[in-house]
C-alpha cells in the first residue's frame, strides 16, 4: 500500500519545517508548499530558506500565488471592519479562508490526502466525530485561531506539533540542521510592516474626524478617525486629563469615540455572531463553558445562551476591554467547541459584521 500523501503549509519558520520533518519520519509522502500572500520584504530570503529546508528533508517544494485571495478575504475584511469602528483579528480570517479553504482545496486537488500545518493544537479522530484540542504546550497553544474548523476540514488536517513543546521543536530543528532552527517567532501581522497599524490604516481606510466624548456626552476633544483607535487604548488619544482615560466605545453610527476610566472597560456580557461549531451541531440550549474573548486572555467560566443566529455570553467574572470584531472561543476542558465574532457588549449596539463570501470562488466554507 502506498503511503498517504500530505502537503505541509510552510512559512520559512521553524514550526512548519519541523512539522514536515515529523511527517516524513512517520512515513508519509510529504510535499512542502509556500503560499505567497503579500509582497513580503524578505521574499527571496524566505524562499531560499524554504528550498534549503526541503532539500534537507528530501521533499518537493511548491510555490503558490494566493495574493488576490488574500487581498479580498483578509485585507479587505480587515479594512472594512476597522471602517466600522471594530477591531478584527486577521489571523483568524487567514486561517479560516486562506489556509483551510483555498490552500486545503488546492492540496486535495494536487492529490494529497491531508494538509498539515505547524499550529500548536491537536486533532483527535473517532468514528463519532473529530475533536479539536489545545496543544500540550499551553504557552504556545493556537487552538483559538482554529475554532472555525469543521468536521470535513478536520478529516483532512494533520497537526504534528500538537503534542510537543516549543523547546522540543527547536531541538529537533537543530539536530536536523534545518535553517530555521534559530529563527525568532513572528509576533506581527504579516502584512503590516513593523506592526505599525496606524500607518497601514491611514493608507487603506478613509479617516473621518469626529468628536471624543465622556460618559456625560460632553465633547472633550476630536479624534482623527475611529479606525485609528481600539477599545482599551490609553496612549495616543489626543486628550489632556487629570485622570487616566481609555477608549471605551467606538460608535460608528455617530462617528464618536467614548472615553472613560479603567473600571468602565469591565463587562461580563457580550453578543457574538458569525458562529462556528466544531461538531457541526448548532447550540440548542444554554451551556456552561470556559471562554476567552481575546487570544492573550486566559479562559474564564461563562454561560452561553442561544438567541436566533447569535449567542449571548455571560462571564461569571467581569472581563476587561471586550472588543467588537475580535473572536470569542468556547472550550470544554482541552476541547474547542467553537466560537464567533464579538458583535457588542450588552450595552453596545451591534454593527453588521463583514463575513467574506467564498461563493464566487467556487469553494465552500
Amino acid at each position: 500500500m502506498s503511503p498517504d500523501k500530505v502537503v505541509v503549509a510552510m512559512s520559512g519558520g521553524v514550526d512548519s519545517a519541523v512539522a514536515a520533518l515529523l511527517l516524513k519520519r512517520a512515513g508519509y509522502e510529504v510535499s512542502g508548499i509556500y503560499a505567497e500572500l503579500w509582497p513580503e520584504p524578505n521574499r527571496e530570503e524566505t524562499i531560499q530558506t524554504l528550498e534549503h529546508s526541503c532539500r534537507i528533508l528530501d521533499i518537493p517544494f511548491h510555490l503558490l500565488d494566493f495574493r488576490a485571495e488574500f487581498k479580498e478575504l483578509v485585507i479587505d475584511y480587515f479594512c472594512h471592519e476597522y471602517s466600522l469602528g471594530r477591531t478584527p483579528n486577521p489571523c483568524i480570517a487567514c486561517n479560516r479562508y486562506i489556509k483551510f479553504v483555498c490552500l486545503m482545496d488546492r492540496a486535495l486537488q494536487m492529490g494529497a490526502d491531508y494538509l498539515a500545518t505547524g499550529h500548536y493544537a491537536r486533532v483527535e479522530r473517532s468514528s463519532e466525530g473529530h475533536r479539536l484540542l489545545k496543544g500540550v504546550d499551553l504557552s504556545k497553544d493556537q487552538s483559538y485561531f482554529l475554532y472555525t474548523l469543521s468536521q470535513k476540514k478536520l478529516e483532512h488536517l494533520l497537526l504534528p506539533l500538537g503534542n510537543l513543546h516549543k523547546a522540543e521543536v527547536r531541538k529537533l530543528a537543530t539536530e536536523s540542521s534545518l535553517p530555521a532552527s534559530s529563527k525568532r517567532d513572528s509576533q506581527d501581522v504579516c502584512f503590516i510592516p513593523d506592526n505599525d497599524y496606524r500607518s497601514f490604516i491611514a493608507e487603506y481606510v478613509t479617516s473621518k474626524p469626529g468628536n471624543i466624548v465622556n460618559r456625560e456626552g460632553k465633547v472633550i476633544g476630536r479624534h482623527s478617525g475611529l479606525a485609528r483607535y481600539t477599545v482599551g487604548q490609553r496612549q495616543g488619544l489626543g486628550v489632556s486629563s487629570n485622570e487616566k482615560l481609555y477608549a471605551i466605545k467606538l460608535d460608528a453610527a455617530t462617528n464618536t469615540l467614548l472615553l472613560g476610566n479603567r473600571d468602565e472597560l469591565l463587562s461580563n456580557t457580550l453578543l457574538a455572531g458569525n458562529l462556528s461549531w466544531v461538531s457541526g451541531r448548532v447550540l440548542s440550549g444554554p451551556i456552561s463553558v470556559m471562554a476567552k474573548a481575546r487570544y492573550r486572555m486566559p479562559v474564564s467560566p461563562a454561560e452561553i445562551y442561544p438567541e436566533d443566529r447569535e449567542v449571548r455570553v455571560k462571564f461569571r467574572e467581569p472581563q476587561r476591554a471586550i472588543t467588537p470584531g475580535q473572536s470569542i472561543v468556547f472550550y470544554n476542558g482541552a476541547s474547542v467547541l467553537g466560537g464567533g465574532t464579538i458583535e457588542a457588549t450588552l450595552e453596545m449596539k451591534a454593527e453588521t459584521s463583514y463575513a467574506p463570501s467564498l461563493q464566487n470562488k467556487g469553494v465552500a466554507n
